[in-house]
């Protein structure tokens, strides 16, 4: 166990380098030569950008590699757990029951149009469903848990994750500038849109914490992460349904097992929510004073934003343009209009939910 982790370490702490660099490289930019008292430039964006160039201009050793990708999912897991001591429970149960109708239009949505482009563009019907759930659910995550059931071939789920990485990587850099700007800085809507839009969790947590450190709403943040999270748990009905449409009459369909497939940092997350305001009824009740407890929570909240700064870093360290451009174009046309009807989707429900509850 200790050698294991000892594995690990190089990776962890190139990680931690890059996300140091990319905080100094920020302060640079943005309070000494811009003069801002505080940068308007996200650390998390120049991270995976800093992380992106040195991936591809010096090749990741494999002693490296093994802890870039513990970062990529445990630190950043980690971090995302932390991102629940932000939020009440009452918070909680708001947004997600906002969220869950429109997880839901826009999951069916993308299952609806990828069913129509796999005619035009004679893509597999693996590729078809690897891309489609890695859209609609939630990014690799969802890709390499359905791999198995529908018996994907190892080249068809690389290149569904690749079609994810490169669309969620656009998205996550471009998505919170045009939410201000569409949703005119209000706060639900801009993180409803990143939490429905935008494929892998790392990525929805790094946009919502650039719409954060950019515009100053820590809201979006968690409504993003909350949207997000709850988005996850449809693995546990998606992938089931994939499994069941691929194989039936098929004898020898394999099973699923919920247990394995269930996203359980989920539970982590709400868990730091009980924590977070458990404390502040103790702090309250007792009269005790809330200056330590009020240091926790922020440093819990610091820590969440160095893990996913640092789980962005590996992410970009990870990213290979070389092997994205030797892919085939049809899958990836596939992939983005999957990725702008998610989007698309997302702000016509929202738009229409909002003229629904306006006649009411």
């Amino acid at each position: 166990m200790i050698k294991k982790f000892i594995s690990y370490t190089p990776g962890i702490i190139l990680a931690l380098i890059l996300y140091l660099l990319s905080d100094g490289i920020n302060n640079v930019i943005g309070t000494e030569l811009m003069g801002y008292e505080k940068s308007p430039i996200s650390t998390v964006m120049i991270a995976i950008l800093v992380g992106i160039i040195m991936g591809n201009a010096f090749i990741p050793r494999p002693g490296f590699k093994v802890g870039l990708q513990f970062t990529q999912s445990y630190i950043l897991k980690l971090g995302i757990i932390c991102l629940g001591i932000r939020l009440s429970f009452n918070e909680f149960i708001k947004f997600g029951t906002i969220a869950i109708p429109l997880i839901i239009t826009c999951i069916f949505s993308v299952l609806i149009i990828i069913k129509l482009l796999i005619k035009k563009f004679k893509i597999s019907s693996k590729m078809s469903y690897l891309i489609a759930i890695g859209t609609s659910v939630c990014g690799a995550t969802a890709i390499v848990a359905t791999a198995p059931v529908i018996n994907a071939k190892k080249s068809e789920v690389a290149y569904a994750i690749a079609n994810i990485t490169l669309f969620g990587i656009f998205s996550m850099l471009v998505y919170p500038y045009f939410a201000n700007i569409y949703f005119d800085g209000n706060s639900l809507y801009a993180g409803l849109f990143l939490g429905t839009a935008i494929h892998e969790t790392s990525q929805v947590a790094a946009a919502g914490l650039i719409y954060d450190q950019q515009f100053n709403s820590p809201e979006t943040l968690n409504i993003a992460t909350v949207t997000k999270l709850i988005r996850n748990t449809f693995l546990v009905i998606m992938i089931p349904l994939f499994g069941y449409l691929y194989n039936r009459g098929n004898a020898e369909g394999k099973k699923v097992s919920v247990l394995k497939i269930f996203p359980y940092f989920v539970l982590g997350f709400i868990g730091m929510i009980v924590v977070r305001n458990i404390g502040d009824q103790v702090i309250q009740v007792q009269n005790y004073n809330g200056e330590v407890w009020n240091m926790i929570i922020s440093n819990t909240q610091d820590l969440a934003k160095i893990c996913l700064t640092m789980a962005m870093a590996a992410v970009g360290m990870s990213t290979n343009l070389g092997e994205l451009r030797e892919m085939g174009y049809k899958p990836f046309v596939v992939g983005l209009i999957a990725a702008i009807t998610v989007g698309l989707v997302s702000i016509l429900t929202m738009q229409t939910f909002e003229k629904i509850t306006s006649l009411l």
